[in-house]
């Protein structure tokens, strides 16, 4: 059986993205290769073993273009309200919280905040399928 264990984005300022995903999310660097040309750093904490792994190219000094085919990554989390007050506060600029109903019940509430290069995240309270 396959298990999921990492998605990679691609980041321009090593520092200002290890920082946002510290503040916004509690993940600190397992693990950081450097090479010639690249580095992959490799962000996680004690909730799961799945990791964030950010790829930054040396030569790149312009924003990449994120295009139409990146969706989203999400994480779940116990409270919901405080977080997205927590990422307020911390001036993460979350969007509003959202919520969806499937009858007549929650199925899912929810909000989104972008990280320094653009990539969107999605917060989900935990809750039914999103643990």
């Amino acid at each position: 059986m396959a298990k999921a264990i990492h998605m990679m984005i691609r980041v321009l300022e090593e520092a200002r993205s290890v920082a946002f995903y510290r503040e916004a999310f509690g993940l600190e660097v397992a693990d950081r290769f450097d090479f010639d040309d690249f580095t992959l750093i490799y962000l996680r904490n004690a909730e799961a073993d799945f990791e964030i792994e950010l790829t930054v190219n040396k030569d790149r000094a312009a924003p990449y273009d994120l295009g139409d085919g990146y969706g989203h990554v999400a994480l779940a989390v116990d409270d919901l309200d405080a977080e997205h007050a927590r990422f307020e506060a911390a001036g993460l600029n979350p969007r509003k919280i959202v919520q969806f109903d499937r009858d007549g019940a929650m199925m899912a509430r929810f909000f989104f905040v972008e990280d320094p290069d653009g990539y969107k995240i999605e917060v989900l309270q935990k809750h039914g399928r999103y643990r």
